[in-house]
């Protein structure tokens, strides 16, 4: 595709990569630093002018300066006369403050959203965004939106480094009861639950078990983010308690913040899966192949 060309940001750079390589297309250069008041500096060293450019970068741990990065980047690519312009978000900050729960706070989902629309996008792709209370997110993204799903990569790897017999898919709540339809079906029709969370506070979780019989069998916790490992933690005692067998825990997002990773590793899981939205020890799955095939029915 001699007229596509990929461009990765500081935490996208490495399915840029990736990207570039299934498409054969080029794979260009940005330079981002900061000056020592810690204002950013970038430089798009690749010709972009009269071009196909697909942007990507997942705004991750440090989610403000990632914001700030992306958005300069993608407005100074638009700026240079960039041809059509493809913004893939795998993982899409701020998506969990979708409304206004106390007075005078900011629904910073929407405001994000407006900062992407005003650049005039073609195409805004991201990956299992957690959609809770935003029903129709092309209201606030735009036309160009599109939420994309890696539940079907996580699953090809867990039909192919595990056995799915006697297994049940279960969501630790509410909120997760989307990805562990999807998960059920594409393991080919396993059956699903979910369990009851109550939050106590941004760290503390409690867990309660549904009428779900787990008894002897073998469960496959699916969720979209694992942040603090709080839920994961909860969830993974109710279902031992429940005698459940053999324990994988998979989920999307791996953000991993704090002492997350040892304390899932702790729990002694038959495996922990995440994707690279976000690079971290468990990210076992990529994501390139979803955000490839999206980008080809597009550009065809």
């Amino acid at each position: 595709m001699s007229n596509l060309l990929i461009l990765g940001g500081r935490a996208g750079e490495h399915l840029a990569i990736r990207i570039a390589k299934t498409l054969n297309a080029e794979l260009g250069e940005i330079e981002v630093k900061h000056f020592p008041d810690n204002e950013i500096y970038i430089r798009i060293k690749s010709d972009v002018e009269s071009k196909d450019i697909i942007y990507i970068n997942s705004l991750q741990r440090g989610p403000n300066d990632l914001i700030v990065e992306t958005i300069y980047t993608l407005e100074t690519i638009k700026e240079l006369g960039a041809r059509r312009i493809i913004a893939v978000i795998p993982y899409m900050a701020y998506a969990r403050q979708d409304d206004r729960f106390n007075p005078g706070e900011a629904i910073s989902i929407k405001i994000l959203a407006k900062m992407f629309k005003s650049i005039g996008l073609d195409k805004l792709y991201t990956i299992d965004m957690h959609l809770h209370r935003i029903t129709n997110p092309k209201e606030i993204f735009g036309e160009g939106f599109e939420n994309l799903t890696a539940i079907g990569e996580i699953a090809k790897y867990i039909k192919q480094n595990h056995s799915i017999e006697n297994s049940i898919v279960i969501g630790p709540d509410e909120e997760s009861k989307q990805w562990a339809q999807i998960m059920a079906k594409e393991l080919g029709g396993l059956e699903y639950d979910i369990l009851v969370k109550r939050r106590i506070t941004a760290e503390k979780v409690v867990i309660e078990p549904k009428e779900v019989d787990v008894s002897g069998r073998n469960v496959i916790i699916i969720d979209d983010i694992i942040s603090t490992g709080g839920t994961i933690e909860e969830a993974v005692k109710v279902l031992r308690k429940l005698n459940a067998r053999k324990l994988i825990v998979a989920c999307v997002h791996p953000i991993l913040v704090g002492r997350a990773l040892p304390r899932l590793l702790r729990l002694n899981l038959t495996d922990l899966i995440g994707t690279d939205t976000i690079l971290s020890p468990i990210s076992k799955v990529s994501v390139a192949p979803v955000i490839v095939k999206a980008i080809l029915k597009f550009l065809k």
